[in-house]
């Protein structure tokens, strides 16, 4: 009979704990979060479509909730996790065309994803905010 057993020890496999943190690296973890976010968010439109077909009395309680400080934050996160992910798909799709490999278009495209998705998520909300008429 054959020893299945193995005397040399297999290497381990390398870890989070043995690279270093580069900001590519982050920005995956997060489009990854985002994505779990996202569906927790559509749970909450779904909430808001069935509140608004069902009669003024679910819907104005749901109009509570998204109106108070804590509803208003989830909607300000969904809003910015919805435009980092819709931004982290677009660098993806860049890449998927063989572009934006080099260390220095990489850096740039985590950068302008970064930053686009915070700047256009604050633009949405002021001009939100000027076109509703503020905080209610």
């Amino acid at each position: 009979m054959a020893n299945t057993r193995r005397t040399v020890e297999r290497p381990l496999s390398p870890h989070l704990s043995i690279y270093r943190p580069m900001l590519t690296m982050m920005m995956s973890i997060t489009h990854r979060i985002t994505g779990a976010a996202l569906f927790f968010g559509t749970l909450l439109l779904a909430w808001w479509l069935l509140a608004a077909a069902s009669g003024p009395t679910a819907y104005s309680k749901v109009q509570a909730f998204t109106g108070s400080i804590f509803g208003m934050l989830i909607l300000f996160g969904y809003t910015w996790a919805l435009i980092h992910h819709m931004l982290g798909g677009i660098r993806h799709l860049i890449w998927d065309t063989g572009r934006g490999f080099g260390p220095a278009e990489r850096e740039w495209l985590t950068l302008a994803t970064i930053v686009g998705s915070v700047g256009l998520t604050l633009l949405i909300w002021i001009v939100g905010f000027v076109f509703m008429g503020g905080v209610r």
